[in-house]
């Protein structure tokens, strides 16, 4: 199942089902802020890990104490439902509903002492977000939406960009995990030059999330990744979709868990930002 197209309108009648994921969103919001506040307590802005047995170390007790905080009220709050383990995990899940959640979305940015990171939680059914939530402790800003009932940032409907013209519009993409393929991390390395030449700025930073909800929010106008780590994409796909933006691949193939690549972007300009990345394959 995919709930992706380019161009995309949002749906305007309110189903039975979603009025049960607003209710299942409530109760997802509160469990990320929740967790959002323990990782907020743990935040230290003078840290310095010293090598990367420190940096894993970190990381790891960042999501242990996060994961033992939220997992349980998730399940909760959508019965049946199952919990993903694999944070960096890619791929198709089997069929149902599953949680795929990043407990620290940017924990190196965390445990950097830095300030980009955040908690998000994303419902799967049947390989397709239905619900989402990305909370940022630091600012208390809270991003949501529920398939057919548009995105929000603390309640307010967010819009995609309206950009039209590619020179003029901030774009970006990130590394996806440690230990990329080298494949991919050429082929990232080639698109940067590659809309350097086009757009007007072009961003490289991680993690995926947190420009994602740029694109959704229309500050910036389109994100590409060559990776398929189901954690930092889902959440903004979700987002940038219901907020009317295009989520695809790279190719302007409509964007699913199988997909071994990912693009969002403003609707007007999709089609030549598909021309440039689809060179890249």
């Amino acid at each position: 199942m995919n709930v992706f197209s380019t161009p995309r309108t949002v749906p305007r009648t309110v189903s039975a089902e979603t009025v049960a994921l607003e209710a299942v969103l409530e109760r997802t919001v509160a469990a990320v802020r929740t967790a959002g506040e323990l990782l907020r307590e743990r935040h230290d802005v003078a840290a310095r890990p010293g090598d990367l047995g420190e940096v894993v170390r970190a990381i790891d007790a960042n999501d242990a104490a996060v994961s033992a905080l939220i997992q349980q009220p998730l399940l909760d709050a959508r019965p049946g439902s199952r919990w993903v383990e694999d944070e960096l995990g890619g791929g198709l899940l089997p069929d149902g509903e599953w949680w795929v959640v990043d407990t620290a979305e940017g924990n190196i940015n965390h445990v950097q002492g830095m300030g980009e990171w955040g908690v998000t939680a994303t419902l799967v059914r049947d390989n397709a977000p239905v619900l989402t939530v990305v909370h940022l402790p630091l600012t208390g800003d809270t991003y949501t939406a529920v398939q057919g009932a548009g995105a929000h940032l603390n309640g307010e409907r967010l819009r995609s960009s309206a950009k039209t013209d590619l020179r003029a519009a901030l774009v970006g993409t990130g590394q996806a995990k440690p230990g990329e393929d080298e494949q991919a991390l050429r082929r990232m390395g080639a698109s940067v030059t590659a809309m350097l030449l086009n757009a007007l700025v072009v961003r490289v930073s991680v993690p995926a999330t947190m420009q994602l909800i740029h694109v959704a929010s229309g500050r910036m106008d389109a994100f590409w990744q060559f990776s398929d780590v189901r954690s930092g994409l889902l959440p903004g796909a979700l987002l940038v979709s219901e907020a009317g933006g295009s989520v695809t691949d790279t190719r302007g193939e409509p964007w699913s868990l199988a997909a071994r690549d990912f693009l969002a972007s403003a609707p007007g300009l999709h089609t030549h930002v598909v021309d440039i990345l689809s060179d890249l394959a």
